[in-house]
């Protein structure tokens, strides 16, 4: 296509985002945009002739840091410019000239282009019609006005670059002469060069020899990677001498990068062999960084690293042994197998609290006794020990204390203990669950040669809090376990000794670390899974279950509230009465705790929630909220005016929310609101009378990980050789405890008039059968024997025993009765049943401390030391036997 024979006085502004076209400069571009779309239309698709339109720099370089110095829709497309490549057009609004200068930041000087290829596509399923324009830059030109014509702008302009006639005489200028001859001798050198590596430099070579100097020097700075800044100075190069001085110092820094990347690129070539080809780009990271000087070592990861280890406060025995193992990481490549184990294993020693501690104010023994009344009712022997070992810490901070070890069913607060001590303390906490651990590796932690290694639970805990004395919780010690990957339970024994926990090792670290500052409190639901060593180092402090007025008042005082606050309701919408919730707790819940109540309270929570929530279109809003109209809205939008909102927030008491809003009536809880949503009573009072009707039955008290419970046992005879049989899933324990009551039963079968006299064999031609009821639960233990031998001789007697009279102890085979454990738990199973008499071993007259007095003065404790003064207390009137029987 011949050249224009002149430039016309005003051209179409094509705007070019970040990108400079300069003459000789081929570009395609696709149209996007409805302004460039339109301009092309009408410019150029509809003329037969194609003719020119100006291509004006952008510049949005303020718009990145501003944001509304461009247009909307400005930088949603990019421009590219090469001599063969592609540009998308940006969208810019139709606004007035004077505006759309200010926002868009227009170059004062441009290109004119002409169209070498058209074509226009439609996309499905939108319709978008789009172009694709090839455009070549012709001369340069300056803008003289910026007027808008519909969607886009057209420019009154002046010519910049020489005609025809000026450019054959400057070319006589000596000094244009030898900067042409220096700028064609650095672009042969740059061919030479390329053309080692690329074969389309030919066709290069050839534009050297035709092309004029002046358009060669566009052409030539528009195919390099150029700054958008150079590349505006090489626009506004209109004089041929600064143009070809600035072309030639850019085809020489060119060619000097390429010179350089050469150099790094044999320099790593020599210094790799065969093992080493793996690290190529390591290896030449490092020599771009030398070419350049940069050996900054601030911003290297491992030199941060190194920083943070400096920091750590590491012991200097273990500081010693970091920085060889650094040493050793800054040797290795990233991809060699070790190196990240070896930066993790680092890392963890960094995160440690070495030095890091808790900051502990002064210790208020008053206010952690308040704290601990406020958050646990009742539990006084308890409570009062940890305000006894909040003393200690007060008036010696760096003695070693016991460990704490409470011990009792599950839902009775021992958590939440542990917790309040570390409040008293102003610790943080941390929780270690030990349920179902059996792995040794989950305390030392595994050691670094296995794939997948990690720190223990300790350690890992300590990582978390980040300080070295918080309060730790080893929850559910009792439920550790031991098989082949060792035994957790022993590696606790260092743990919590205070002479060898100060070098604790873990087998990831495999240096000491102190866990002598840390606070230890262990939880158990019992004590008899725990080893004997590691009980040894603790100091168990047992809580038992809550009595019904416990409960009571716990349910009122804290459980109540919170359920409401957790379900969005509030005092005004749902009331439980103190005698529903008695109900709830004799007849829906027979536990130690209080956890069964807490669900129960919930589901009656629920229900009220969901009538609450069918109500909201007869809820109002309360008296201090305003309703706001639609009217009035209306109104206030039309005048312009602002409209205020009032933001409620949401905190942790929902209360607030829910007092805004009050129902029609107050939704008081009843029996048959209950029944509705507990169902049925689970539990009734006359059970035991019911059980005990016939001869052969016997109420027991027995201990289980959840409290006291009511074992019934039940006996019976039937034709046959003799032979004993048990059920109901038992244990070895309480098998032989039973094998025993029957000896002794056929012992003194005489004595007690249970056979005729002289009559040896009391099981001839018939065998006995004994059945502990709830097959499905284990049970084991010595504590039924009593209840056994009882059993056996209300069934050989055809006497019923005492339907109030619940009883507990282990016998000998001799008759005598000795004493047993939870028996505070076991009195409360019994008043929880309604049983007002309890035969208790004597020995065990000192546990009786515990059991709160309220208890005691409703119910009747015998207690015991022979077998024949439980069947005189646990018949009516007593039992028979000869007056000179032998004990």
């Amino acid at each position: 296509m011949a050249e224009p024979a002149e430039l016309p006085s005003r051209l179409a502004i094509l705007p070019f985002r970040n990108k400079v076209l300069l003459p000789g400069a081929i570009i395609r571009i696709r149209c996007t945009s409805p302004s460039s779309v339109k301009l092309v239309e009408q410019e150029l698709w509809q003329k037969e002739e194609k003719g020119l339109i100006g291509v004006l720099p952008v510049r949005d370089t303020e718009a990145a840091a501003v944001g509304s110095m461009i247009a909307p829709g400005m930088g949603n497309d990019s421009g590219e410019q090469s001599l063969k490549g592609t540009a998308d057009v940006g969208e810019f609004q139709n606004q007035d000239a004077k505006n759309q200068q200010e926002l868009m930041h227009w170059h004062h000087r441009g290109v004119a282009a002409r169209a070498l290829h058209l074509s226009r596509g439609v996309e499905k399923p939108s319709g978008r019609v789009t172009y694709i324009v090839v455009l070549e830059g012709w001369c340069r030109f300056s803008v003289q006005e910026l007027s808008a014509r519909g969607t886009y702008y057209v420019a009154r302009i002046s010519r910049l670059d020489l005609t025809k006639s000026e450019l054959e005489q400057a070319e006589q200028d000596p000094d244009l002469i030898l900067l042409s001859r220096q700028f064609k001798a650095t672009a042969m050198e740059l061919i030479a060069v390329l053309e080692q590596k690329q074969k389309t430099v030919g066709r290069t070579k050839v534009l050297l020899e035709t092309v004029p100097v002046h358009r060669l020097a566009d052409i030539f700075v528009a195919s390099f990677e150029i700054s958008f800044e150079e590349q505006l100075l090489m626009l506004d190069s209109v004089d041929l001498k600064v143009r070809l001085s600035k072309a030639t110092e850019l085809v020489e820094r060119h060619l000097q990068s390429i010179r350089v990347a050469e150099k790094i690129t044999q320099k790593v070539e020599g210094q790799l062999s065969k093992s080493q080809k793996e690290f190529l780009l390591r290896l030449q990271m490092r020599a771009i960084k030398e070419e350049l000087g940069d050996n900054d070592d601030d911003e290297d990861d491992l030199a941060a690293l190194e920083r943070r280890m400096q920091g750590a406060g590491m012991p200097p025995n273990i500081w010693k042994h970091a920085q060889r193992e650094l040493r050793r990481l800054k040797k290795m490549q990233p991809q060699q197998p070790g190196y990240g184990s070896s930066r993790g294993y680092l890392e963890i020693l960094v995160d440690l609290p070495w030095q890091k501690v808790s900051e502990e104010p002064e210790l208020d023994l008053k206010a952690a006794k308040e704290s601990l009344d406020r958050d646990h009712y009742g539990l006084v022997k308890v409570k009062q020990r940890i305000i006894e070992y909040l003393a200690v810490q007060k008036l010696k901070p760096d003695v070693q204390g016991p460990v704490l070890c409470f011990v009792g069913p599950p839902g009775v607060g021992k958590t939440s203990l542990a917790s309040s001590i570390a409040a008293a303390l102003n610790r943080k906490f941390v929780r270690i669950s030990l349920g179902g651990v059996k792995d040794e590796a989950d305390i030392r932690g595994h050691r670094m040669t296995y794939i997948g290694s990690m720190p223990g639970r300790l350690i890992d805990g300590l990582k978390r809090v980040a300080v070295s004395n918080p309060v730790m919780l080893l929850d559910e010690i009792d439920k550790t376990g031991s098989d082949v990957r060792g035994d957790p339970a022993s590696a606790l024994l260092e743990v919590l000794d205070p002479e060898q926990n100060k070098t604790f090792n873990d087998h990831y670290l495999n240096v000491p670390f102190d866990l002598s500052k840390v606070i230890f409190v262990a939880t158990a639901n019992r004590i008899e899974p725990i080893p004997p060593p590691l009980l040894d180092r603790m100091e168990v402090i047992e809580l038992p279950g809550y009595t019904p007025d416990e409960k009571l008042n716990i349910a009122m005082k804290h459980l109540i509230p919170r359920i409401l606050d957790q379900h969005g309701l509030s005092s005004e919408l749902l009331q439980i009465p103190e005698d529903m919730v008695k109900i709830i707790i004799q007849r829906y819940t027979r536990e130690a705790g209080v956890r069964n109540l807490e669900r129960n309270l919930a589901a009656l929570a629920r229900d009220a929630a969901v009538k609450v929530a069918e109500q909201d279109s007869t809820m109002q809003l309360s008296k201090d909220v305003q309703t706001m109209t639609t009217s009035v809205l209306d109104t206030r939008l039309a005048d312009g005016a602002d409209i205020e909102t009032e933001v409620i927030p949401i905190s942790i008491n929902r209360q607030r929310v829910s007092n805004s809003f009050t129902s029609a009536s107050v939704m008081l809880v009843d029996e048959a609101m209950l029944e509705k949503v507990l169902g049925p009573p689970r539990f009734d009072d006359s059970e035991t009378a019911e059980r005990v009707a016939t001869p052969g039955v016997s109420v027991g008290l027995v201990w289980t990980s959840f409290g006291g419970e009511v074992q019934f046992v039940e006996a019976t005879a039937m034709m046959g050789k003799g032979d004993l049989h048990l059920t109901g899933q038992l244990g070895d324990v309480i098998k032989e405890s039973a094998q025993i009551s029957l000896t002794w039963v056929r012992a003194r079968a005489a004595d007690l008039k249970l056979s005729a006299t002289g009559e040896i064999n009391l099981l001839k031609n018939q065998d006995i059968h004994i059945h502990f009821p709830a097959g499905a639960v284990p049970k084991d233990g010595p504590s039924a024997g009593v209840t056994i031998v009882t059993s056996l001789v209300s069934l050989f007697s055809q006497r019923k025993v005492r339907v109030d009279t619940a009883m507990t102890g282990e016998m000998t085979l001799r008759g005598l009765v000795l004493p047993v454990g939870g028996i505070k738990d076991k009195v409360l199973a019994a008043h929880r049943y309604g049983i007002k008499r309890v035969i208790l071993p004597e020995r065990n007259l000192k546990d009786l401390t515990e059991v709160p007095s309220a208890i005691l003065d409703g119910m009747e404790i015998l207690l015991v030391k022979h077998i024949e003064d439980v069947l005189e207390q646990a018949f009516e009137g007593g039992f028979p036997w000869k007056q000179h029987s032998k004990l």
